[in-house]
């Protein structure tokens, strides 16, 4: 991770939070933005990693998930906040968030979940992923492989599972970056989902997941 955004208003948890990045990544960049409007002002520049609360003074977090989509659509956007209810989680996941983590987590907990999504491994806590299973329990499957997505579909889900970026899986396969971002919002729409964290649990359950080489 080269440069990290941190968005958040209270400045003794910001604090908390630049030391638990550093610790993980301590060779980054590491910028801050304690508003909405601040945080969209710093997304001219490539962001590789951002941690985004969702309760700020001048709106929500998901503006600036959505911001971050269009400015820089590689960047891990991982929400960091205390709303761990049903409607915070599939909101953020639908705007585009990787990960989701809550702040009761102690830091060094943080720190290596952090530290693991430069391995393919989406950053969300312990209690987020339970809702997230119980949510696809009680809704049934969104979809399934049979007839559904097609085997090259099927090979770019399996490689954005991994943790891959869209030049990486471009690179893999043999194809545009462009054409990796195609099959993307093809493999979304197709399972109804709309982030890398829904994409990476989806695989998982459907046999696709992280294996050993």
């Amino acid at each position: 991770m080269k440069r990290i955004l941190i968005v958040e208003d209270i400045v003794e948890t910001l604090r908390w939070l630049v030391e638990i990045v550093r610790s993980a990544y301590p060779a980054a960049t590491i910028c801050t933005a304690n508003s909405v409007r601040t945080a969209l002002s710093k997304l001219d520049g490539q962001i590789d990693l951002a941690l985004i609360d969702l309760g700020l003074p001048d709106g929500s977090g998901l503006e600036v998930l959505r911001g971050l989509n269009k400015a820089s659509p590689s960047a891990i956007k991982v929400v960091t906040t205390v709303m761990g209810d049903d409607a915070s989680i599939v909101s953020s996941l639908s705007a585009g968030a990787d990960g989701y983590l809550l702040k009761e987590t102690e830091a060094a907990v943080l720190s290596r979940q952090l530290t693991q999504l430069s391995m393919g491994l989406p950053a969300i806590s312990p209690s987020v992923a339970r809702r997230i299973m119980e949510h696809f329990r009680l809704t049934g499957p969104v979809a399934s492989l049979d007839g559904r997505l097609t085997e090259r579909e099927t090979e770019v889900l399996t490689l954005i599972s991994k943790g891959l970026r869209n030049a990486e899986v471009a690179s893999a396969l043999n194809i545009a970056e462009t054409t990796v971002a195609g099959y993307i919002k093809i493999v979304y729409r197709k399972l109804g989902i709309s982030s890398r964290a829904e994409a990476a649990w989806h695989a998982n359950r459907l046999g696709l997941g992280l294996k050993p080489e």
